[in-house]
């Protein structure tokens, strides 16, 4: 691919860029050693100087090692499982080279599983890769984990608030800090590679990944790339450096994951080459000088050609002009996406300049077909020996050929220190440093601690919603505070400091109380989501769903001054939130100390300010919620807060009211929702059929098909005559479905283990068989039974109710072109109210509809 042109301009900008870099706080020795070149140059791509120098001894060591290496040894070092789907004997026979814990992967399969487990599991991978019983060279293995803010797969981690919070610390020291401690606490659990740090450069926050990004300037992201990675690995040149308290570090993802079409992850980003340098690849430097050991691949495309497959940026930019010493490792079944390659055979990956692919549950069909494509010449011998000796440098680096097994290594088995009350201490700095406040309406923060304060909302008492994605599981959902034993919820956090006062704090998440609060704390915000299954449609904040807004007000027409504390991944419109609340703060997703919120918004028993907001806006505000073109330097610049807002105790904090028109019409307001607010999502229209096919399209209600076969009315859930109450009369089959106006293609909804959801109360049980089905014509239906799971559900409740799209695509649907995405059918008497029917995740308490064969 040949390299775009670039103006004298884009030269000039790129050394004033590496030039801010050099002045921002902490990071002046991390920009040092990178090359910035002020004159026209075609390519844009800046030049870095890797910091290790060559190692003739290691070099020596690693020749020898190859010289008596198979192809199918060679060939192993290529390949990574995923725990869930491979075992110490296949790492003992393929002789592979890494393994990983994915988001959902964990010992016993259990997400709670204890730290002694990990590191038992640890042990026995690495003694495996080490044991020549059966022949093969004693290579260790790699143990890899998406250990993304703090060791947050290991019950009792200390939990760092995610990126997005970090950013608006604008502090590169603290962030090198985290990375020390999140590497003990990952080396005290047996793993010795971190998947971090992220460093996309989020464009639209609609993107479901946007939290695990610093900023949406590169200026910022450039900060703090090279503090973290020196935090996780130590600093070059020390004797800290990749020492038995330290873990290699994984810059991620090249490239352009933050700037897709529409934030849709793993999708396009549309750009050219200077632009994608200039903003995608601004922490990518700062990294490879701090000695970053491996750059992850990232799923998305860059003008339309996966970067999987891209030779021109993993090879000639990466490895090439920016040098990087490391090696490059796909993300998960990423090059399953490269132009005619599967999960299971993509020599192309490797040619591209992957060294090593995570071929998570695919490992065995990889590493078969990659074997042949070596024997067969179409992976070279040159390509071949690059890549393993990329990767045994590494490990020779990391000192793993002598360092043992897990369990005896520095820190291996300290358990006290996951979740240490100095970790701690640092986790709550950081949540201080990260709040931003925006509205202070009349001084009311901070506030006394001797007075009584109502704590409500539904993340007031719940660490798993304020620690986000990624937080034990993959999408940080159903987990309980059992979960949590070394945190503090925002409530605990506040009702400690209010107590040692003289004051009391009480827990109502309704809002309900008996005597009358001297003022309320508001806790709320989105719930736990990851990567996809937290993209948006527009930023509209729980669109349908104004439960918190009306707790706010409630409490404010009772004569209570309300703060809000607001819970979330990403900037969104919440105008009327903020119109309705005395104070409002931008919390992020803080992690495990509640506290650190605490120490911000009360005030010392003295009076005195305990700690006063430092937190900077390091992602623009939206002013409507369609205003996704909102980025800091952007033309047209117009934002409700402005990139660098956040005020302090010493501003004046009044804010006029702001408009409450979000610009959002129709359902379009959350990304695959199909029913809510009483009406069929846009696009949509709500269906009554008969046996025959033969209905009627709802425009109205009450509406009824063939006289009372079936009849829709209107029924309140959350506001008015938000939902729809279906009444089945028995005396024939009926359906009530969705009927999409264009296919809609779910198959990456599928692919990422979402389900389909139906909030919905049961007013009378089925009589008889019922079903739930999606379809896209004859021969393309698939029904499965709803009739068991309705009649577990306590009657009269309103309940969420899942069917995993895979579990409808393995029953016959074609899920990438449905035009009926839910129908619910019976020919029975039943009655069902249904308020919400999307595409998300289940939480614990919701119910699952089994699958066929289950």
């Amino acid at each position: 691919m040949t390299h775009s042109h670039a103006t004298r301009r884009t030269g000039f900008l790129l050394a004033a860029l590496l030039l801010s870099l050099a002045a921002c706080k902490g990071d002046d020795k991390a920009v040092a050693p990178v090359q910035a070149e002020a004159k026209t140059d075609a390519n844009p791509w800046p030049q870095v100087t890797w910091p290790l120098p060559d190692d003739p001894a290691m070099e020596k060591r690693i020749t020898e090692l190859m010289a008596g290496m198979t192809v199918e040894e060679k060939v192993g070092q290529l390949v990574q499982g995923d725990i869930a789907s491979i075992t110490p004997d296949d790492v003992r026979r393929y002789r592979l080279g890494s393994i990983l814990a994915g988001g959902n992967s964990d010992p016993g399969g259990r997400y709670d599983a204890k730290p002694a487990e990990w590191l038992a599991l640890a042990d026995a991978f690495y003694e495996a890769s080490m044991d020549t019983a059966q022949g093969g060279k004693a290579i260790p293995v790699l143990f890899g984990i998406d250990a993304v803010h703090g060791q947050s797969n290991i019950v009792g981690a200390t939990l760092f608030p995610h990126n997005i919070g970090l950013g608006a610390a604008r502090n590169p020291d603290l962030v090198r800090r985290i990375g020390e401690i999140t590497a003990l606490e990952t080396r005290a659990t047996g793993m010795e590679w971190a998947f971090a740090p992220t460093v996309a450069v989020p464009q639209d926050d609609r993107w479901g990944r946007t939290y695990e990004g610093y900023s949406e300037s590169p200026e910022v992201v450039a900060s703090y790339a090279g503090a973290v990675v020196e935090g996780l690995q130590g600093k070059v040149g020390s004797p800290t450096f990749l020492d038995g308290r330290h873990v290699i570090a994984s810059v991620k993802h090249f490239l352009g994951d933050g700037g897709t079409t529409d934030g849709k992850d793993q999708g396009d980003t549309r750009i050219s080459e200077a632009e994608l340098v200039r903003i995608h690849a601004a922490g990518y430097p700062t990294a490879i000088a701090a000695g970053a050991q491996t750059v992850m691949a990232s799923f998305n495309s860059v003008n339309g050609e996966k970067m999987h497959g891209h030779k021109a940026y993993l090879t000639d930019a990466l490895k090439g002009r920016m040098n990087f010493g490391g090696f490059v490792v796909g993300d998960w079944n990423g090059h399953g996406q490269v132009k005619g390659c599967t999960t299971t055979d993509c020599p192309a990956t490797i040619n591209a300049g992957l060294d090593m692919a995570m071929a998570s549950d695919s490992w065995k069909g990889f590493y078969e077909t990659t074997l042949a494509a070596a024997k067969a010449g179409t992976i070279t011998q040159e390509r071949l020996d690059d890549a393993v000796r990329r990767i045994l440098r590494v490990k020779m680096r990391l000192g793993l050929f002598e360092a043992g097994k897990p369990s005896s290594r520095a820190v291996g088995g300290q358990f006290a220190l996951i979740g240490a009350p100095e970790h701690r201490a640092v986790a709550r700095q950081a949540v201080r440093e990260s709040l931003v406040l925006l509205k202070n309406q009349g001084g009311v923060l901070p506030l006394a601690p001797k007075q009584r304060i109502l704590v409500s909302g539904d993340g007031a008492n719940d660490v798993g919603k304020q620690a986000g994605g990624w937080t034990l599981n993959w999408q940080g959902t159903g987990t309980t505070r059992k979960d949590f034993p070394n945190a503090d919820s925002i409530f605990e956090g506040i009702a400690q400091q209010a107590k040692a006062a003289g004051g009391e704090a009480l827990l109502a998440v309704d809002g309900k109380y008996t005597a009358k609060p001297d003022v309320a704390v508001v806790v709320f915000g989105e719930n736990p989501y990851a990567e996809f299954q937290g993209d948006l449609a527009t930023l509209a904040y729980k669109p349908g769903d104004d439960a918190d807004l009306e707790l706010i007000k409630k409490l404010k027409a009772d004569g209570i001054p309300v703060v809000a504390v607001f819970l979330s991944g990403r900037p969104l419109w919440v105008n009327r939130e903020i119109n309705a609340s005395d104070a409002f703060v931008a919390a992020w997703l803080p992690g495990s100390e509640g506290g650190g919120i605490a120490d911000v918004l009360l005030r010392k028993p003295d009076g005195s300010v305990q700690h006063d907001f430092k937190g900077k806006l390091s992602f623009s505000w939206p002013r409507t919620a369609i205003q996704y073109a909102n980025n800091v330097g952007q033309k047209d610049y117009d934002p409700q807060f402005a990139f660098g807002f956040g005020l302090t105790y010493a501003d004046k904090g009044d804010l006029a009211p702001l408009p409450e028109v979000s610009g959002v019409t129709g359902n379009e307001g959350a990304a695959g929702v199909f029913f809510a607010r009483g009406d069929a999502g846009s696009g949509m229209a709500l269906r009554l059929e008969g046996s025959t096919g033969q209905g009627v399209t709802v425009t109205k209600v009450p509406e009824s098909l063939d006289g009372d076969l079936l009849k829709v009315t209107g029924v309140d859930h959350l506001v008015q005559e938000d939902g729809r109450r279906l009444a089945w009369s028995g005396k024939g089959e009926a359906t009530v479905a969705v009927q999409s106006h264009v296919p809609l293609d779910l198959q990456r909804e599928s692919n990422g283990d979402l389900m389909l959801i139906t909030t919905l109360r049961v007013d009378a049980a089925p009589k008889g068989d019922a079903w739930l089905s999606v379809g896209c014509g004859a021969g393309c239906t698939a029904r499965v039974p709803l009739a068991p799971a309705l009649a577990k559900l306590p009657v009269g409740e309103w309940k969420r109710v899942g069917v995993p799209l895979k579990c409808l695509a393995g029953a016959g649907a074609d899920v990438g072109k449905l035009d009926r995405p839910w129908s619910i059918g019976t020919a029975g008497a039943m009655t069902l109210s249904v308020s919400r029917v999307a595409l998300g995740a289940l939480n614990e308490a919701d119910a699952t509809v089994a699958c066929p064969g289950a």
